[in-house]
């Protein structure tokens, strides 16, 4: 009952303050105040101010709406823990196979007999062909070039 008079008052308060506006010949003002002053007379009338003043002062309401954040909680961390796994089972499950599908079947099997040395070795053999032949190798850029049609 104190809500709703604070309310009427406040819009009687601000029709008061539009009407001295209106006569200082300022009326686009004076319209928009009057139409913020209609506001909490309006939410009076449709019962919306009673709602809240019982909605604030009930324990349940309260154990509600921390229901409904516990909920919201739930829900938006099984989203975020659904997002760093990488989806749902069915996607997880159609992920790997194509990714099995993706390797070679001889690919993860190691090679047998050759070590780190001499692919480390080899390499400077073919730098020093590379310049022996003349420079650097522009075979992939010209490749490229000649892919574009230039």
């Amino acid at each position: 009952m104190i809500a709703e008079t604070v309310c009427s008052a406040v819009a009687v308060a601000g029709l008061g303050i539009a009407a001295v506006t209106a006569y200082r010949k300022r009326f686009l003002a004076a319209a928009r105040l009057a139409a913020y002053s209609l506001v909490p007379l309006g939410l009076v009338m449709t019962g919306a101010v009673e709602w809240v003043v019982d909605t604030a002062f009930s324990p349940t309401a309260w154990a509600g709406f921390g229901v409904l954040g516990a909920a919201w909680l739930l829900f938006m961390g099984t989203r975020a823990i659904e997002r760093r796994s990488g989806g749902t089972r069915k996607e997880r499950k159609a992920a790997e196979a194509a990714r099995r599908e993706a390797v070679a079947p001889a690919a993860s099997a190691p090679s047998l007999g050759t070590t780190a040395r001499p692919a480390q070795a080899a390499a400077p053999q073919q730098q020093k062909k590379d310049k022996a032949a003349g420079g650097e190798d522009f075979s992939d850029i010209e490749a490229i070039l000649k892919k574009h049609g230039i």
